[in-house]
Order: structure tokens, then sequence, then C-alpha cells
């Protein structure tokens, strides 16, 4: 019998012979491997770490990585999982080129790029630099996107250059600048262990981000309360102390009406206000008038629970608020961030062990990709790209002139409706999905086809490059080696564990051939990724997001240093502002007056229900990977649509029948399953897949005037029975089966 790995034996150890742990027989390579690599999982903002188990060329299995300080071993469905995408069918092995008439054809790499390189020229030519635009994705490493945007301004030297970072945690970033002047998680996770009280804010933690809910669990059992806000009673929710049915939309007034409660019951830290503040006359007077019954008439909740939740996080000694995209997809996710911030700011409870306040960071690299410069408006060390102090140092770093640096572009949705209108004529994407993954998906179609030339870089073919003229072949997580920052600022290493398959390609090497054959090679001598990190410390240096004393060495030695770090001797800053010394001008954190408005979209006669999106366990973002893994999609095979009993018995809705559901963009066809877990006046819809099966078709265009995200969370609509009744369950299942 082939011996056990180590976690088995101490797993049967500790438990008995009777264990059901699953044997390596059977798996080609697994008792055996080349290679034991240690990673982390290429999905979440937690970025848990793995050890992926390799065998020619191939991971053919996973281990816990026990020792890895954040997760200890633990995995999501989708961590555990994650390898089984190595060997689809679908992997791109080759560039292809788009025949008319004929769908994709193989062609070799030299055409591909020379037709790439041509069509930028032709383009630009006619139509100006900034005619071309770029869109590319914070499931990047650090290296890659710090090098993605470098490239499209030196290289391709156009303004129009965004990321899907835009549909994550752009709310959250520029709340806490505001606020803070840094954006980034204030602690590291593990002070959540000792908080006497936890508020999660709009984040489904149970199922999105599983392992964090290890420490909400350690916060618990060490006597810790927990409050949950949330218009569906998820799991996490379910466990709660207090649960906070918000209606969507209406998250502002239900922190104003906390808030509120605070100054009136005097449960504030008036030292830390007076001393480390500014601005607090301003959020008093905004929520003056933010009584109980209002509170209740606005967001839906009863007043007692307001109160309750008041008197919860007001005398508490220690505290921990997390947030996610619950209240951050809104045209008003900026307020609905610096109303949170408004609660830790009043009651003092930042800067000192056990209380905190962080954004729960959505995608792989969403903490490190925000911060280094694929973003229409920055630049790297989270720098201004309207600045003229960091316009210069950076042009000094990239060795061009400041004139030569393009200004700020539009951000993703602006520069699909900028495409729709036929200003901007060509397009480069890479780890992007807009078709899936943004809101009004008809305007996104029709986008993508009337562009001039399209080139995706990708492993799959997505979606949105079926669209494409080019498609390049690109690598996996694990195909080339690199740095991502974590949902709480830690630095750590992705290793490389094996070469792209067949003809395909490393990302870096795609960008810089292109570099090169667009005449700007000599910007981008790099030999290795780590020679990309160590610009990256150099342009980072004395920006808020300072990575300039993290090495790769000092990252291996420490399973990951947290950020800022200015210098190679110092340890790193697991908890932010405990000098008290916040990066403002004037070295305060900053309250902010909120006063509540409805959301861009509300309820009518006409489209009388509120529709809300979000995630389920065993899918990620646009599918594109989560799809191609037989168990996962299995796990939930299709979309559903959560609607409560007792407006489904209002309506004539009964289980599993397909339900019409119609918004001002359009109408799309969902499975009902009726939950008690959700508001009577919301339906709940996950938006993971394409076609006819995406909610994305539904939500709206709106904008948050100051992050641009989308408000994904908030749009009316109406339901209607279609009288049919989807398959079942197993039927779905086995139609799903790989």
């Amino acid at each position: 019998m082939a011996t056990l790995p180590a976690t088995a034996e101490t797993l049967i150890a500790r438990f008995g012979p009777t264990l059901n742990f699953p044997r390596p027989e059977g798996i080609p390579g697994r008792d055996t491997p080349d290679a034991v690599v240690k990673t982390h999982c290429c999905f979440c903002g937690m970025q848990c770490g793995i050890k992926l188990v390799v065998k020619n060329n191939r991971v053919v299995g996973f281990e816990p990585w026990e020792e890895f300080p954040f997760n200890g071993g633990r995995l999501c469905p989708k961590g555990v999982q994650r390898y089984l995408q190595n060997d689809h069918p679908d992997r791109l092995m080759h560039p292809l080129e788009r025949a008319p008439g004929r769908g994709f054809a193989p062609v070799g790499w030299d055409p591909a790029m020379e037709r790439v390189v041509s069509e930028i020229r032709r383009i630009q030519s006619a139509h100006g630099r900034d005619a071309f635009a770029m869109l590319s994705g914070v499931s990047l490493t650090n290296e890659k996107s710090y090098l993605v945007g470098k490239f499209a301004r030196v290289a391709l030297r156009t303004r129009n250059l965004d990321y899907n970072g835009r549909l994550c945690m752009v709310s959250a970033g520029a709340g806490n600048k505001k606020a803070f002047g840094l954006d980034r998680a204030s602690n590291n996770f593990s002070d959540l262990a000792r908080a006497e009280v936890v508020m999660v804010c709009g984040a489904n933690v149970s199922e999105t981000f599983p392992t964090l809910t290890h420490w909400i669990w350690q916060a618990r059992d060490n006597g810790g309360r927990l409050i949950v806000v949330d218009p569906r009673l998820t799991p996490i929710a379910r466990t709660a102390d207090l649960h906070l049915p918000v209606r969507p939309g209406r998250d502002s007034a239900l922190y104003g009406a906390i808030l509120h409660q605070l100054i009136k019951h005097d449960w504030l830290d008036h030292d830390f206000i007076a001393n480390h503040t500014t601005d607090f006359d301003q959020a008093c007077e905004a929520v003056a008038d933010y009584d109980l019954a209002w509170a209740e008439r606005v967001t839906g909740i009863p007043q007692a629970k307001v109160l309750q939740a008041a008197e919860m996080w007001g005398p508490a000694r220690t505290s921990f608020l997390l947030h996610a995209r619950g209240i951050e997809h809104q045209s008003k996710g900026v307020e609905n961030v610096l109303s949170c911030i408004n609660l830790v700011l009043a009651t003092g409870r930042i800067g000192r062990p056990y209380c905190g306040y962080a954004t729960i960071t959505g995608q792989g690299n969403g903490q490190g990709g925000r911060e280094h410069g694929h973003k229409c408006d920055q630049l790297p060390g989270n720098r201004d790209i309207e600045n003229l102090e960091h316009r210069r140092y950076i042009s000094q770093v990239w060795g061009i002139g400041e004139g030569d640096l393009p200004g700020k572009g539009l951000t993703a949705y602006e520069l699909m409706e900028a495409i729709h209108r036929g200003e901007i004529r060509g397009l480069l994407s890479i780890c992007f999905n807009p078709l899936v993954s943004l809101p009004n998906s008809a305007m996104i179609r029709e986008a993508l086809d009337k562009l001039e030339f399209y080139v995706a870089i990708d492993f799959f073919l997505n979606e949105t490059a079926r669209h494409a003229d080019i498609v390049l072949a690109g690598s996996l997580h694990e195909e080339e080696d690199g740095t991502v920052t974590t949902a709480e600022g830690r630095v750590t290493r992705i290793r490389k564990a094996i070469n792209p398959p067949g003809d395909a390609r490393t990302d870096t090497s795609i960008l810089l051939e292109l570099a090169d054959r667009l005449g700007a090679g000599r910007h981008f001598r790099y030999q290795t990724s780590e020679d990309i990190f160590n610009e990256l410390r150099v342009a980072s240096r004395g920006g808020t997001a300072d990575y300039f004393g993290i090495t790769y060495q000092k990252i291996e030695e420490n399973m990951g240093v947290f950020w800022p770090c200015p210098e190679e001797g110092h340890p790193g800053t697991p908890r932010l502002w405990e000098d008290r010394k916040f990066k403002t001008p004037d070295g305060r954190a900053h309250f902010h007056g909120v006063a509540y408005r409805e959301p861009e979209e509300v309820t009518s006669d006409e489209y009388p229900v509120i529709l809300t999106t979000g995630r389920v366990v065993s899918q990620y973002l646009s599918g594109s990977q989560t799809r191609r893994i037989g168990k996962l999609v299995r796990q939930y095979p299709e979309p559903l649509l959560e609607i409560h009993p007792a407006l489904a018995s209002r309506l004539g809705i009964r289980e599993r029948e397909l339900v019409r559901v119609t918004t001002r963009r359009g109408a799309a066809e969902f499975p009902a399953q009726l939950v008690e877990t959700i508001r009577e006046d919301t339906v709940f819809v996950p938006y993971h897949w394409p076609g006819k099966k995406s909610v994305n078709q539904l939500t709206s265009g709106h904008l948050d005037p100051i992050s641009k995200i989308p408000e994904f969370k908030v749009c009316a609509c109406r339901l209607e029975p279609t009288g049919q009744t989807a398959p079942s369950p197993e039927e779905s299942r086995a139609w799903a089966s790989p």
C-alpha cells in the first residue's frame, strides 16, 4: 500500500482508523510526486496557503499547508478542487485567429503578434492613441498588475486602461483613502479572535470567504458577539447574535441611525475624537434626525434591533468591523463605506490590539492589484496619476518624460460605453470577462461587436474572448512566479509549479514581446518576475502602498510581509495606526457627514420588487474557471431565484417554477427557490453564469459618482410565473456533469 501523506497519518492518529480519508491509490503520481510546491489559492482575496502536488508537469493534487498563518491548512470547496481545471479540454494551447464565417482557427505566434501590433498602430494612427484601450484583472500577480500599468502607459501610450477591480474594491478604496489616507485593512485577521463585537456588513462570509469564518468563530469561542447586516439570512447570519435584514440600498441609513444612537447615549471615545480625528461635527449633523422610527421606515429593520446593534457596538472594549460587496456594489458605495468608518472612529477602536476595520477583498489579488497601477487613475504605490509630483517620480522610474505619461482614463463600464459610442476602436484584455461581469450585458455585447479589433489574452476562451479577432494563449496562476497581496495586506509568494502546456505562453512573456514589437522594448528588459518586483519596489517607494522593504527572500523567510514596509530592515506592519499617525495631510482620521439618499433605481408600481445579486460557495466571479470543474458545477449547477414564500404566494409562484424577471434593461428566466432566509420585498440571483442564465442582463449601469462602481446590488424588477417547471435539481446536476 502506498504511504499516506503525513497530514493523513496525523488525522488518523487523532481520530482513529475509521476516518474516511481519501487514499492516494489510483491517482497517477499522487503518491510519488516530482514536487510539492508551496503557493496560494488562485481564487478569493484570502489567498489561502496550499501545497500543489506536481507530476510530469501536471498538478495532480494538493496538500494542506498547515503552517501558513492565515488558513492553517483550511480550504474551501473551490480551493480544494482548484487544480482540477489544469487538464480541462478547453485549455488554450496556441493562439487563435477569427476566420470569417468559420469561427476560430489556430495561428502561429509570429503572425498573431504581428497582426496585433499592426492593428494597434493602424487604429492609433487613424484615431489617436486613446482610441485603443486595455482592460485587465486583479487575479493577476502584483508583478503582472504592475507590468500591465506600465505596458498600457509606456508601450500602448493610452490613457484608457482599467481593470475588473472596478467591480470589486474601488468604493472601499476611495472611502479608506478619504478617511485614513491609505487603502488597506487596518489589522491582520487574527485580531478578530479577541474582539468583543464583530460586525459583518454586506458580506456572505461563510460562502464567499469560508476560511475567514474560522477567525470569527475564534471570537465567538472567546465570548465575542456577532452582528450581521444582510438582506438575506446567510449561513454566517444564522449564527449571529443579531441579524439586521436591511432593505437593499439603505445601508448608509442604518449606519447613520446607529451613529445617532451612539451620540445620544454617549457611547463615544471623546479623547480619540478630539485628538486624532476631524469633522465629527459634520458626521453628527448629518445624522441628527435619524431616530429609530425613521430608521425602521427607511431600512425595514425594527426599531428594537437598530437600538440593540448600537447597544452592542457602543460600550464594547474591543471590536472589529468587516464589510464587502454588499455595501460597495451600489451607486452610494463610497458613502456606505464612510458611514461604517464613522462607527469605528466614533468609538476609537482602531490601531489597538483586537480593534480593527477591514474590507474583505473579493478577488485573488484585489488588494495588491489596486495598488500598483492598472487602474485608470492610479500609478504604482497607490499614487494619483493626476498628481504632478507622483507623475514625475514614476516617469523617472520608467525612464520617460513626464509629458509622455498619459493622464486619467475611463473606468471599466465607461470604457465599454465609449466603445459603444464609437470613440474607442480597439481593445486588449487580459484576465477579464466583461460580458459576464459587467452590468447591462446587452450593451456590452453590442459594444464588443462594434470594435474594429479586439485581442484577448487568456487560458480559456471565455464568453468575451469569443468576440475577439485574436486570442493569445496565456498562463494559469501556477505557471508563473510572482507575489500577491492578501486581504490582510500580507504580501505572499506565488511559486511556479508547472510550465504552460503546448504552445501556450506566460502572460508576462506575451506582454514583454508586444512591448518590444511596439518599439518600447528598452523599457521592459526583465529576465524574471523578481526583476519586475524589484522595479515595483522602487516605484512604490514613498507611496502610501510602500513595498520597498519587501524582497522575495524576506517573504520566503516570514511566510509573507505586511506593507507598508519602507526599508529592508523594517518588519512590516500587521496592524496599522498604532502610532495614531494617519496618512491624511493633517495626520488625522476624517469623519464624513453622510446624508442618506435613495439608490439610483427605486421600486415602482411597474417594478415593485428589489433584485440583488451575489456569489455562491462553489463559484467564483464570471465562472470561467469554476464552471469548468465538474464537482463545483454539480454543487450549484444553475442560477436560482431566491424568493420568500410569502412573496411567492402573492404572485402564484411555485418551487422550481421558471420565473420571468424583468427590469428596465430586459428579461430573463430563473427557477424559483422558495426560502425564508430573504426579505419579502427582495429576490436574489447569483451572477456567475453567461448568456440566458446571466443576471447581468438585468442589472443597471448606474455608477457611484466617486468610485464608478456599478450598482449590482440594487435594481427594481417585476416577477411573472411562466407556468413551466424547471428540471429537478438532480436533473440539473446530471446535465452539468462533465
